[in-house]
């Protein structure tokens, strides 16, 4: 299930990269105190008493917006708010209520999503007293912070988790195989998508960023029930254009959490770009199956695949359990072995391996190699088993968790790979302490 989306608008320089970053609690958007600076959306993902949502920071809103560049702002504020579950409108206590914050007020009246009015800057006790005032914008109750200081915010977090919508029951649908179809614009993903379904779902079109929202089709493969995502390209942040394309980007990230496979697609004649890498990442992260996909092979001359093979997975190094598949969707090269790979892969994040086994070879791994000391005490694995599939999640027991070095969680994940597969998914390894639940 996608996570809700909590978003923060309001007039320039009222604070809401600050709350965003004291929110998440890392410097996440870029803070000055110039009027303007944020321009682009930035999201993060934030959790609060066992709760996540993601938090959606947005430009200065300016109802009249006197450039093209407010204007673009203007329009991914109003996609924010048409997309978000709960708004945080943030005004500043110390400047008071403002013609702009009047009329950004009746803009979210009429969005009839609920609304939280933020009074952000109070500092101290005297500032918090004049929040008073935002009971004027007829929005309800008014919650005094301030972003910079942290006075408040934890008030305003428990807020926001009592306003999000309740989670729907999620539909068992145990033989369905979700696949998302990623990529930066213009690689082929729509086009890659009517290929494989064998008509036009999805309009295909030469300019960048034509498809826009993330598209569901599902779809009978080989007697497998297959729901298939294709979703807007994603960009590089600093290329992001103001308006819906903006957003596009968040909904294609949720089309990653949503699937169980994601077809990241390449362009033959580029390969890997920072962007891909970047992509990939994220995919990593969320632990998603994936299938390298290089569209638009019919536009390379040398046809060997084994140097492209060797330079893609030397670029995407974190990802060296990734098959690669060379396609056309143009011309429908290539094409038929792409859901059979995927399916290979779903398969793979379904594999339930009995505890003796992993012990077995965690054990082997362990004596062949042990990690050095550290701070005077040695590693000792004392059992392992594997907890959940989809994806594989392996529990390490050990006698002190904190003396697993990365370079040691990423050996035992290589014996386990050598041992029993597990091609085109990552593996989670989680290491405890004897004794802890």
């Amino acid at each position: 299930m996608s996570k809700p989306i909590v978003a923060i608008v309001g007039r320039q320089n009222v604070g809401k990269s600050t709350l965003l970053n004291r929110a998440v609690g890392k410097r996440v958007a870029i803070v000055a105190d110039l009027p303007g600076t944020t321009r682009d959306r930035i999201f993060a993902d934030v959790a609060w008493q066992e709760t996540s949502f993601t938090l959606v920071d947005t430009g200065g809103l300016e109802l009249k917006p006197p450039s093209p560049i407010a204007q673009g702002v203007s329009s991914q504020v109003a996609a924010a708010i048409a997309e978000a579950d709960v708004i945080l409108f943030l005004v500043d206590v110390r400047e008071g209520i403002t013609p702009s914050d009047l009329e950004i007020a009746d803009r979210l009246r009429r969005s009839d999503k609920p609304i939280i009015v933020v009074a952000n800057k109070a500092d101290n006790a005297k500032l918090e007293a004049g929040a008073g005032e935002f009971y004027q914008l007829g929005l309800g109750e008014v919650l005094a912070i301030s972003a910079y200081h942290g006075r408040g915010t934890s008030e305003l977090m428990d807020n926001i988790v009592r306003r999000l919508p309740a989670s729907p029951p999620i539909k068992a649908e145990p033989d369905l195989i979700r696949v998302a179809i990623v990529g930066r614009p213009n690689v082929g993903k729509s086009m890659l998508l009517n290929a494989i379904l064998g008509k036009e779902r999805a309009i295909v079109d030469t300019t960048p960023g034509t498809t826009r929202d993330a598209l569901d089709t599902q779809f009978d493969y080989n007697g497998q029930s297959v729901l298939i995502i294709d979703t807007a390209g994603i960009r590089r942040r600093g290329r992001l254009k103001a308006g819906v394309e903006q957003y596009s980007v968040i909904r294609a990230l949720r089309a990653i959490e949503r699937a169980d496979i994601v077809l990241l697609i390449l362009d033959a004649t580029e390969l890997v770009t920072a962007q891909d890498t970047h992509i990939a990442g994220y995919i990593q992260q969320a632990a998603k199956g994936v299938v390298l996909v290089v569209n638009k092979w019919d536009l390379v001359a040398d046809k060997g695949t084994t140097e492209y093979n060797r330079y893609i997975h030397g670029q995407i190094k974190f990802m060296p359990y990734a098959s690669v598949i060379y396609t056309s969707a143009k011309f429908g090269q290539g094409v038929d072995r792409v859901m059979p790979e995927a399916c290979q892969v779903y398969q793979e994040r379904l594999k339930r391996l009995p505890t003796a086994e992993v012990n077995s070879v965690v054990q082997q791994a362990a004596a062949a190699h042990n990690p050095p000391p550290k701070g005077g005490r040695r590693l000792k694995i004392l059992y392992a088993t594997q907890a959940e599939v989809n994806p594989p999640t392996f529990v390490f027991f050990t006698n002190d968790a904190k003396l697993v070095h990365f370079s040691y969680r990423r050996y035992l994940e290589n014996k386990l790979r050598r041992s029993f597969g597990f091609n085109g998914t990552p593996l989670r390894l989680i290491f405890k302490t004897k004794g802890e639940s």
